[in-house]
């Protein structure tokens, strides 16, 4: 069996970002697909990647996937990486383990150890967006709660991603938490993503103050690259901290188990490198009493088909993520995508990813540019 195809299909699902589809067909007929990461204006980049280095996989056995990887960073790649390569490199990877569990008649988790859990419990994301006051927050997620989940995440703070953010955005970040842990009550887990945005002393203060709320966790306060800011973060509030979804490859990820800087790893299955690597990754994270949340700002169908084999490995997986407003367009892309049930996604036993693409669909629904975002002025900055 030879590769003789790869394809990429961007895909508009109509809020934020285009999907970016990859299938990769052999000379046996059995197609793979995968999904490799894309974010606002950047799936064309990403979408070239997957082009260029599926160049390289035409002619290989589709079953050699370690070796294409290595290959694509050494010499593809000459040792660079960047989130368009390692999204590229995961697309392909994600498409290629699809090809030899479909060839084997067996589910992915199964060709690499098999399953240590049967249900994936996931938190819904996405149900916020566009929010104006601290009673929409909670109305939405009432609403969340209500449809059966028992995680929600959100994003507590408000205004532009700058390191230094005013008392008033502190305290208005604390009211929209409190407002929304009234709403839900006590027993749902709310994860709290700062989308790396924070010096360590807002961070600091901000934890302390949300303590009293009991959130789940306390994800990305700042930036990784800075593993001793990160660290100092971590030292100093009682939240767990999380970080892994800007990090690529198990290179990225050895400083921060290094320093202790965080509690939790949430790499994106289709960023990190694929489904080997968010394993390896795993495994490097075990003996430091690290858990996995992986990180999944992808489709509902192949990026979390992917995350979902994946998890089914790790001894040390806690939650992942579930995109709710890319749910629709998923059941219109997969006639089987999988979905929770009060909070948990069984995984399949269906041969490879477990999921089946209509390609008319992804025709039908071809990526294509969103509206340019407003980004800001120097008139724009406050003091």
């Amino acid at each position: 069996m030879k590769v003789k195809a790869v394809t990429c299909f961007p895909v508009h699902p109509g809020w934020r970002k285009n999907w970016v589809y990859v299938k990769v067909e052999t000379d046996d007929g059995v197609v793979g697909w995968g999904e490799a990461y894309s974010q606002y204006d950047r799936d064309r980049a990403v979408t070239a990647h997957v082009e260029e280095l599926g160049r390289y996989l035409i002619g290989r056995d589709p079953f050699q996937i370690k070796h294409f990887t290595q290959i694509a960073f050494d010499d593809y790649a000459q040792r660079r990486g960047s989130l368009e390569f390692y999204s590229a490199v995961s697309g392909i990877e994600t498409a290629m383990w699809d090809i030899c569990g479909k060839a084997l008649n067996q589910p992915v988790y199964n060709l690499l150890g098999g399953p240590v859990r049967d249900k994936i419990r996931v938190y819904a994301n996405g149900w916020y967006y566009k929010m104006t006051s601290a009673k929409d927050y909670a109305k939405a997620a009432e609403k969340v709660v209500k449809d059966g989940f028992d995680a929600i995440k959100m994003d507590p703070v408000t205004g532009p991603w700058r390191n230094h953010i005013s008392r008033e955005q502190e305290d208005y970040s604390v009211e929209i938490l409190g407002t929304v842990r009234k709403a839900v009550g006590p027993n749902v887990d709310i994860l709290l993503d700062l989308h790396r945005r924070l010096a360590p002393m807002h961070a600091i203060r901000l934890a302390d103050r949300y303590a009293e709320f009991n959130p789940y966790y306390f994800e990305e306060p700042c930036m990784w690259e800075n593993v001793d800011a990160l660290a100092e973060i971590r030292a100093k509030i009682s939240l767990p901290v999380v970080t892994g979804e800007a990090i690529y490859a198990k290179a990225g990820v050895r400083p921060v188990l290094d320093a202790m800087a965080a509690d939790i790893l949430n790499v994106d299955i289709a960023s990190v490198g694929g489904i080997l690597e968010m394993k390896e990754i795993a495994a490097m994270a075990e003996p430091h009493y690290v858990a996995m949340s992986p990180h999944n700002y992808n489709s509902t169908v192949l990026g979390l088909a992917a995350t979902v084999q994946a998890s089914a490995l790790m001894p040390n997986f806690i939650i992942t993520e579930y995109f709710l407003p890319f749910v629709e367009l998923g059941d219109e892309v997969s006639p089987n995508q999988l979905k929770p049930t009060n909070g948990y996604i069984p995984i399949p036993t269906a041969p490879g990813l477990g999921v089946d693409i209509n390609e008319d669909a992804l025709i039908k629904n071809a990526g294509k540019p969103f509206p340019l975002r407003k980004l800001r002025l120097p008139a724009d900055e406050g003091p």
